[in-house]
């Protein structure tokens, strides 16, 4: 236990998807979209509980037969599209501290990240514990496009300029850009509580990369078919 404190995993699936609809409960490889998130949770032994917050009650029934508490349903104002994360987990949290229970980090998992490995959310604990002050892990990807480089911005008249930099550096010579994936987010306690009001940015933040293969995010189905490739690609090279 972490000093002060459990470590849990929480999963916030929502039912209503327009891109791809039951996205969460899509078959994938053979079992549920959020079952092989909840299965990474479930292998990584510095997590000590994985809850889900839902307002469907089919995902609920996924979630728990995969083994991931779900404590209530997800109350409507906080399941609409307009509704932001931060303060769904932040209610989940609060609910389970109401409950008794003590809590001193939280692992936030996207269930539409299905390649990330139990080896990945173990990397973003041990960065979170040795992060100095950060407040929270993010997981990022390499970008594959640089503000220094090939992002360009609209000026007011029109014409487009470099998101930074003048533009007399080589690609190589620029500095590394990350994009964020979305995967995993490790967030000290009294850190999510602020960031649920005041926003992702008001708190200190160190990035956690990961492979560009394990980074896609299922919003459509061409993300799905796309992430259905990956993964029997890199099963059949011998990896989980």
């Amino acid at each position: 236990m972490t000093a002060g404190g459990r470590t849990i995993a929480t999963i916030c699936a929502r039912g209503g998807s327009k891109g791809l609809p039951g996205k969460n409960i899509r078959p994938f490889s053979g079992r549920p979209l959020i079952a092989h998130t909840i299965a990474h949770a479930l292998a990584c032994p510095g997590i000590e509980g994985v809850y889900v917050s839902t307002d469907d009650e089919g995902i609920a029934a996924v979630a728990r037969e995969a083994g991931a508490t779900v404590p209530y349903r997800r109350p409507a104002d906080l399941a609409t599209d307009q509704a932001g994360k931060l303060p769904v987990i932040e209610h989940l949290v609060a609910h389970l501290e109401g409950q008794g229970l003590e809590v001193a980090r939280i692992v936030d998992l996207q269930p539409t990240s299905p390649l990330r490995e139990p080896s990945d959310i173990a990397a973003a604990l041990g960065l979170a514990a040795t992060a100095g002050e950060a407040d929270l892990v993010v997981s990022v990807r390499a970008a594959g496009d640089n503000p220094y480089f090939n992002l360009v911005e609209q000026g007011a008249d029109g014409l487009v300029h470099l998101s930074k930099g003048n533009g007399s550096a080589r690609r190589q010579d620029t500095p590394a850009v990350y994009a964020l994936n979305g995967s995993i987010y490790v967030w000290r306690r009294p850190a999510l509580a602020h960031a649920a009001v005041h926003g992702l940015w008001s708190v200190r933040i160190a990035a956690y990369p990961m492979a560009r293969w394990k980074s896609v995010d299922i919003d459509d189905l061409e993300d799905f078919e796309y992430a259905q490739w990956l993964h029997a690609r890199h099963a059949a090279a011998g990896r989980p």
